[in-house]
């Protein structure tokens, strides 16, 4: 496995490869991601290469959020990813990627950018966007993969490439879960044992959520209002809880496929999570 840090040399590497599949990632990796490295493997196949990029991206990440203290673990990642059968690690620093300020950026649409995580928060899919495309730009895949558990930020960057006509097939990881039922995620780490154990909490509302909806509630604000208060009781700060339909975050309706989806404080940490229906 080859670790790269420039655009020059990524390209270099890449030049004789035609059939590619990108896992682009922030790092602080756990089994979740080295899932979508195995797929885009499958994707490519025998003959092809995967690329899985570590960058923490400025862009999307709000004044008061996590940039500065995200966990920036490269040495273990590359391991993890060596582990995996990643062919090339692309691990640009910021001046790499941003060699000026990016005064270009790739804004998408507010019906689906600016509800539920681009409600809470703002600029968040401009900056996922713009670093996404530009990702796509350097690698130029053939397949990307990207997780589930992001499931706005999966059906956006789908739209974008749609939108753009880009020749990149866009693939959805499933989410992956702890054994006793925790979505993965790198922010995990910043909860204590206790807060892990309340973190089941999350799955555990959503399932009631669709168990209410699949019993005939069709109250919808009341169903996901009184969701929301269950968060609060036990002491967490929701930004959402909510059903919707899962070809374009619409609220829920009969006979459509539907998501339920939430995010919520636990202490400190911000955590999201999501079921399809």
């Amino acid at each position: 496995m080859r670790v790269l840090h420039s655009i020059a040399e990524l390209r270099e590497a890449l030049a004789a490869q035609a059939l590619r599949g990108f896992v682009p990632t922030m790092g602080n990796l756990h089994d979740g991601h080295l899932a979508l490295v195995h797929q885009a493997h499958g994707l490519v196949g025998p003959r092809g290469v995967v690329v899985a990029s570590i960058f923490v991206n400025r862009l999307q990440f709000a004044p008061h959020e996590d940039f500065d203290r995200y966990p920036r673990t490269l040495a273990r990642d590359c391991e993890l990813l060596e582990g995996a059968g990643c062919d090339v690690v692309f691990a640009p620093d910021e001046r790499e990627l941003y060699p000026e300020p990016q005064g270009y950026k790739v804004t998408p649409p507010p019906e689906l950018a600016d509800i539920l995580e681009g409600h809470f928060r703002p600029g968040f899919f401009t900056g996922v966007c713009t670093v996404v495309h530009k990702l796509f730009n350097i690698v130029q895949p053939s397949h990307a993969v990207f997780g589930k558990k992001d499931y706005q930020q999966l059906m956006v960057l789908r739209r974008m490439v749609d939108q753009m006509a880009l020749p990149i097939e866009v693939h959805g990881g499933e989410t992956r879960r702890a054994a006793e039922g925790l979505a993965l995620s790198s922010r995990n780490g910043y909860l204590s044992e206790a807060e892990k154990a309340e973190a089941l909490r999350l799955s555990r509302t959503l399932k009631a959520l669709i168990a209410r909806w699949q019993a005939g509630e069709r109250d919808l604000a009341k169903i996901e209002s009184d969701a929301m208060q269950a968060l609060r009781d036990a002491g967490w700060l929701p930004d959402y809880v909510t059903l919707r339909c899962q070809r374009d975050l619409s609220p829920a309706v009969d006979g459509a496929p539907l998501v339920a989806l939430a995010a919520a404080k636990l202490g400190n940490t911000r955590l999201i999570d999501n079921l399809e229906v």
